[in-house]
């Protein structure tokens, strides 16, 4: 069963946007089950487009989707490496969202060198590919990894291909 923490006032997706003095926040417990996944890439996509909606950030279509990515990339570890609840903690800061997966699992994640005839196992190359920035870091209970992603694509100070 999952549950959503929060001190502030739930939306429709029943996650939380704190609005105080923190910045803009949502924190969503996961059970750990393979259902997990599809709910915190839809519990990123939600948050965003709640704080684009309800308080004017500029948040662009593809740091949406990069950021579902990312989240898909680190619960999907987490759910597949460490037994139990994960935690997931969205906030932004500045032009940023940042990305916190918790997980019980005290092993810090390794970036694999790139090989293209290796199946699987790229999910961290992925992520840190897109990040403008990435931490691992033990807690007193498992690790908490911290993924940073540009808001707009003009923040990440890369050039979009144009899809026309």
């Amino acid at each position: 069963m999952e549950q959503v923490l929060s001190n502030g006032v739930p939306g429709a997706d029943g996650v939380a946007l704190h609005v105080d003095d923190a910045p803009l926040s949502a924190v969503a417990a996961l059970d750990g089950s393979g259902a997990c996944i599809a709910r915190a890439r839809h519990l990123a996509a939600g948050f965003l487009t709640r704080v684009r909606a309800e308080h004017g950030v500029v948040v662009s279509q593809r740091a949406v989707e990069i950021t579902q990515l990312v989240v898909s990339e680190l619960v999907t570890n987490a759910q597949k490496y460490a037994a139990g609840p994960i935690l997931l903690d969205l906030r932004i800061a500045g032009d940023l969202v940042e990305v916190q997966v918790w997980d019980s699992d005290p092993v810090l994640p390794v970036a694999r060198a790139a090989d293209a005839g290796r199946v699987g196992q790229h999910g961290l190359e992925i992520v840190m590919a897109l990040c403008e920035g990435f931490e691992a870091q033990r807690e007193p209970v498992g690790k908490r990894l911290t993924a940073r992603l540009a808001l707009t694509d003009a923040a990440s100070g890369r050039s979009v291909p144009d899809r026309r």
